[in-house]
């Protein structure tokens, strides 16, 4: 025994036992009243049921389409670039990785924005670049390259 694992000293309470006869007023129903499906063994409920009246998400209306093709971009602006990228360096998924800027769980890739300014010569290469961003990083001597 060492001095880090000592723990307090909280007494422990005896769970109830009930059913085991009417001295202790735990017994025959067990304190969950007479009949009725709240009663019975193995009951539980869900969250959202409201006794069989129709629940709430039944009764409001449904709208809109979700779109199974729907592609989610991991999105990174060229300002995030220009703070932290040196001139000369390259930009892919793996650098933003390594830097903590973006989770490596991504859906359709990698695109560029154009949020920000960009004095730093970059070589970019991404899976998609808005025309504004690709303009940006042109226009100061940078590559775009698509995956």
């Amino acid at each position: 025994m060492d001095l880090h694992t000592l723990k307090p000293n909280v007494p422990r309470q005896n769970r109830k036992r009930v059913g085991r006869g009417h001295g202790n007023n735990w017994g025959r129903s067990c304190g969950r009243g007479d009949k009725g499906q709240k009663s019975r063994s193995g009951y539980s409920r869900k969250p959202y049921f409201e006794g069989g009246q129709i629940p709430l998400f039944r009764r409001l209306p449904k709208r809109g389409f979700t779109n199974p093709n729907h592609k989610v971009w991991t999105l990174v602006n060229v300002q995030t670039l220009e703070q932290n990228y040196e001139t000369g360096e390259t930009v892919d998924f793996e650098s933003l990785t390594a830097k903590g800027m973006i989770s490596d769980k991504t859906g359709a890739g990698l695109k560029i924005l154009a949020t920000g300014e960009l004095t730093k010569t970059l070589t970019v290469k991404a899976n998609c670049f808005s025309a504004s961003a690709r303009s940006k990083i042109e226009a100061i001597g940078g590559t775009c390259e698509t995956v």
